[in-house]
């Protein structure tokens, strides 16, 4: 049976409340009570969702309940709406508290440890009505989001697929090698990053956007990354390398700032992806808020940063 049109959307959020507790309850019966439904009222609307649908989203066995394929399906987007609408509930309210705005970024590891802190420092001490939440996440995960309607602003950098959105490159920043001072690669000129893999290596977390798009990086050249230890930041980082832990890929940046209380050797990375192009990303500058796109704006007058000396 095809899903007409007019009866697309003949569900409400009690529907959807009660489909995520029978799969987490496997019980209908246990999901009835939870809605504070009687058995007969929450069988009727399970049985008029799989009308609608027209398609099986759970099967009935003896000892309770187990998901279709569609009721799977059906599931995960139960879940994302209810999300979604918690979400709203939250932002809305917020309204009420005197918040007139909300904006949600998602961006890089970089962004949100190294200049975005001062660029949300800036912005808010001239909108203080306005909320922000920032969210460090993997690039793909940055372009999606943004696709999706998830975020309202994407940061990230280097080499981003992000079809159908406004992309708008701001500044440029590289990855360096940070060693201790005396170390073999210490003054080695521009070296590439296999050059570094003999040698014990400091990396970030394994969440982070840098640390995934180094593993990836190693993984295509068939050869391995010795990680003697993970740390949740840059500055973590650099204190490992300082005390000759091991040796660490960073951004100049970042580099820079740290390398001004630590003693480090920066050493520059002539590998082509090492100079990154940092984007905003959102899908219609004019659709946004005046607030965010000042945001935006804010941004965008992040400045490049210049060479590490070879």
């Amino acid at each position: 049976m095809n899903l007409q049109p007019e009866t697309s959307m003949l569900f409400d959020l009690t529907d959807l409340r009660l489909f995520i507790h029978i799969a987490e309850q496997k019980s209908l019966t246990r999901a009835a009570e939870r809605m504070h439904l009687s058995l007969p009222a929450a069988s009727n609307r399970i049985k008029e969702l799989e009308s609608r649908f027209g398609m099986r989203l759970l099967y009935r066995e003896n000892k309770g309940v187990q998901l279709s394929p569609a009721g799977e399906t059906l599931l995960r987007h139960a879940q994302q709406i209810m999300q979604q609408v918690e979400r709203l509930k939250g932002e809305m309210q917020e309204y009420n508290n005197g918040i007139k705005g909300h904006i949600r970024i998602f961006a890089n590891t970089t962004a949100v440890t190294e200049f975005m802190p001062a660029v949300l420092g800036r912005f808010l001490s001239l909108h203080p009505q306005v909320n922000v939440a920032l969210e460090e996440r993997l690039n793909h995960e940055i372009v999606r989001g943004v696709q999706e309607g998830t975020a309202d602003i994407g940061v990230a950098a280097g080499t981003t697929q992000a079809q159908g959105l406004h992309v708008i490159n701001f500044s440029t920043d590289r990855l360096v090698l940070a060693t201790p001072v005396g170390h073999p690669l210490a003054g080695a000129g521009p070296i590439s990053f296999s050059q570094t893999l003999d040698y014990p290596h400091i990396g970030l977390y394994e969440g982070s956007t840098l640390q995934h798009f180094l593993n990836r990086i190693v993984a295509e050249t068939g050869q391995q990354l010795q990680l003697r230890i993970q740390v949740r930041g840059f500055e973590a980082m650099c204190r490992m390398v300082e005390a000759g832990v091991g040796i660490g890929v960073l951004p100049y940046s970042a580099a820079l700032r740290l390398a001004g209380t630590m003693k480090l050797a920066l050493v520059e990375l002539s590998d082509p992806w090492a100079v990154r192009e940092r984007s905003v990303l959102v899908q219609d500058i004019d659709a946004l808020p005046q607030y965010a796109r000042e945001l935006v704006e804010e941004i965008c007058r992040t400045p490049t940063v210049g060479e590490p000396d070879a």
